[in-house]
């Protein structure tokens, strides 16, 4: 029986690989099955057309531009792309990351409010447990602190921000690293 299933993924993994590396991803190959069987199978985080954690949860990937790096792979994220995300390319995001694009009326809850995308500019790392707010811009090579909540928008680049709500910290060199 073991064998069987052995052989059930052996030829799964032979069809989906190259079908996976044409759509510019790196990922394992343990990666790429185990989120297979989770998404495709199982369902869960059935619809995001890219590798997602089993604890994430990714609202409207039709309306989120990925960069180079996969956004929901690390634990317990929250991604909201209902008013659109765009992220550049080598974005980091850490465990329990809540990148939130929609909000509701504060007049009335069963109402949304519109907005302009979420967008994070290349080279910027989300630390562990901070939120990103509807509408926001955040310029490139930016680290957001764990715990922050950034609720305006910080488009200068080259910043740490930090805090509830999140603020400038300190000022950064150009980024050194490849993106």
């Amino acid at each position: 029986m073991i064998r069987f299933f052995k052989n059930i993924i052996e030829s799964a993994l032979l069809i989906l690989w190259p079908i996976y590396m044409k759509s510019g991803n790196e990922h394992s190959a343990k990666i790429v099955l185990k989120h297979w069987f989770l998404q495709k199978i199982l369902r869960i985080n059935g619809t995001v057309p890219w590798p997602v954690h089993p604890t994430s949860r990714v609202i409207k990937p039709e309306n989120i531009q990925r960069g180079t790096r996969t956004p929901g792979l690390s634990l317990s994220c929250h991604i909201d792309g209902r008013n659109g995300i765009i992220l550049g390319r080598n974005v980091w995001i850490g465990p329990r990351v809540s990148i939130i694009s929609m909000n509701h009326d504060v007049n009335n809850f069963h109402n949304y409010i519109s907005d302009g995308p979420v967008v994070i500019n290349k080279n910027s790392w989300l630390g562990a447990n901070c939120t990103i707010l509807p509408g926001v811009h955040i310029g490139e090579h930016t680290v957001v602190a764990a715990g922050a909540v950034v609720a305006k928008s910080f488009p200068e680049g080259d910043q740490v921000l930090a805090g509830v709500p999140a603020r400038v910290v300190k000022k950064l060199e150009p980024y050194g690293g490849v993106s």
